[in-house]
């Protein structure tokens, strides 16, 4: 018998929520009919660098986790946002969350790699439904049917492929998701499941490997006055990266073990039933049509799937200056990834397009139909996208990023050794309260160096803290770029998304916690590489986790039957 999630709030929560809302709704009528002057010249907002810079992206994930609902959420922490900016001035707030030129929603729809950010999801969307209506996917699925034939190989294909696209992290989530989503759904894998291991392949992926954009914003975050090889810290840091690790442990584990735990294990029992999303429909069902043609090639995908990564590659290494003699490490150290991708996707598509064409694969008015049924399977992600670069930028207005760095920077010294794991809770904090993981650890590595000597084994641990805390408040949280991408690869409800993944993510963080706290007392009293104990620490406590919190499910389980 299938189990349902619970969809419907229960009274006790509605009653909450109304009163929340009713409490939320006098503030902003009080607020805004306090305001006399909207002059946004020299202005700078009294609750700057408080507590409070914190408050509306707290708003808008927990009324997104309330509510079930993510649009109305993230609308009204930007409004919580606005108003805290403004003073309670409703005409300054206004015109704030519209039109500031650091955070309002007009400049973000027309900063260039926000655009470009749109534009690559659009021409991504669209290569997803040429391969279609090409018949395309149809021949991976036979193929796959004939060479992965379980429910784990299915996944650890998923896994693989991730790992294989390192390069940068959105590319890597509606990548793999297109390509392996009809695999893992042949194979019953929830959508839910699915996109937690895009999630988990992406950004954990991202920030281990040398050749990536992330290695290049690290390497440009390390001040240059303290004499500090950027490139090299990210190398050395990897090893102590316990976040990224341990995350990749866990999956196997999870893959390998047939295990699951909390909300997941709901999705994929279901899954092994048929329903594959648990709570709702399909909204991209009518993307996802799969044409039937018994003469389709497998190439057909794989080509323009080949040539899209080569060519998204080439492009952010163009934009670094490949072609004009920077060698390969500082290309991508420069690059301009959401530019790159943009170029790389459409030269893909028009590869694509010949490829089609000269094989009669479909019609020219059937190629040219797939741009606006692309677009339109990729509107919900898009505007949860916008709403969140918004509430990014309000935030960010407040000065939430100034309040963390005189938090740290007032505490961190006091005890060395445990500078690790309290950098590591911070950054995981701040990612996860603003979305972005670049920006968390641009803030935090500065104070990082200013805390340690150069050739400190602290230092390097610390950074490493900062990385991986950023990487795993951006995995948790459901305003981040990355976690909204996994759930339109997986074309997966983005709350189930956030709800099932969310207890994986904090386990693997609490882990990861414990070999901070390992490695930071270790490094302290030898400064040597036997810090690096701190990291085999965490393996062992998170096998001995998952194999506790399967016992406790199965007996919970058991206990309702």
């Amino acid at each position: 018998m299938k189990k349902t999630a619970d969809t419907k709030p229960s009274l006790a929560r509605k009653i909450i929520l109304n009163i929340v809302m009713i409490i939320v709704m006098a503030v902003i009528i009080i607020l805004a009919f306090r305001g006399q002057n909207a002059d946004m010249a020299d202005y700078s907002p009294q609750l700057y660098g408080t507590i409070l810079s914190l408050l509306p992206p707290v708003v808008a994930i927990v009324l997104a986790l309330i509510t079930k609902e993510v649009y109305s959420s993230l609308f009204a922490g930007i409004v919580v946002g606005g108003l805290l900016y403004a003073g309670g001035n409703g005409e300054l707030a206004f015109n704030t969350i519209l039109y500031h030129e650091d955070a309002g929603l007009v400049p973000n729809l027309t900063d260039i790699s926000h655009v470009s950010v749109l534009v690559f999801v659009v021409l991504l969307g669209t290569l997803v439904v040429l391969m279609n209506k090409s018949g395309s996917a149809e021949a991976f699925g036979r193929w796959a049917q004939k060479h992965i034939k379980t429910r784990v190989g299915a996944q650890l294909a998923t896994i693989l492929m991730g790992i294989l696209i390192f390069v940068d992290d959105g590319f890597n989530c509606m990548t793999v998701g297109s390509v392996m989503r009809p695999l893992t759904d042949s194979h019953n894998v929830s959508r839910a499941k699915l996109a937690y291991l895009l999630d988990s392949t992406a950004a954990p992926i991202c920030i281990i490997a040398p050749i990536s954009c992330w290695a290049a914003a690290v390497s440009y975050a390390v001040p240059e006055q303290y004499n500090i090889n950027g490139f090299r810290m990210f190398l050395e840091t990897i090893p102590y990266n316990i976040y990224a690790l341990t995350t990749l442990l866990m999956l196997f584990l999870l893959v390998t073990r047939k295990t699951d735990f909390g909300p997941m294990r709901l999705h994929e029992r279901n899954a092994l039933g048929g329903d594959l999303f648990t709570t709702g429909e399909n909204t991209f069902a009518e993307e996802e049509t799969v044409t039937s043609n018994p003469n389709s090639k497998l190439s057909n995908l794989v080509i323009p799937v080949i040539v899209l990564i080569v060519c998204c590659i080439l492009g952010m290494a163009y934009t670094g200056g490949l072609f004009d003699g920077e060698n390969l490490i500082d290309a991508f150290a420069n690059a301009d990834s959401a530019r790159g991708l943009v170029m790389g996707s459409l030269i893909g598509i028009l590869i694509t397009f010949w490829m089609y064409m000269n094989r009669r694969v479909m019609k020219f008015s059937e190629f040219m139909s797939a741009f606006p049924a692309g677009f339109r399977s990729m509107c919900a992600p898009m505007i949860i996208l916008i709403l969140s670069w918004n509430l990014s930028g309000v935030t960010r207005l407040l000065g939430a990023a100034d309040f963390v760095h005189t938090v740290v920077e007032s505490s961190a010294a006091a005890l060395q050794m445990f500078v690790p794991v309290t950098i590591f809770i911070v950054s995981v904090f701040l990612a996860f309260s603003t979305g972005t993981s670049w920006g968390t650890f641009t803030i935090l590595i500065p104070i990082v160096c200013a805390l340690f000597p150069a050739s400190s084994e602290m230092l390097v641990i610390s950074i490493s803290a900062c990385l991986a805390g950023a990487v795993c408040g951006d995995h948790c949280s459901p305003i981040s770029d990355t976690t909204i991408m996994s759930s339109a690869g997986a074309h997966c409800n983005h709350i189930n998304h956030v709800t099932t993944q969310l207890p994986y993510a904090l386990t693997a963080a609490a882990v990861s916690a414990v070999g901070y706290l390992a490695a930071g007392v270790i490094g302290f009293y030898t400064n040597n590489k036997l810090a690096l104990l701190g990291t085999p620490c965490a393996f062992v406590i998170l096998i001995i986790v998952i194999l506790i919190l399967n016992k406790v499910q199965d007996r919970k389980e058991a206990a309702q039957e």
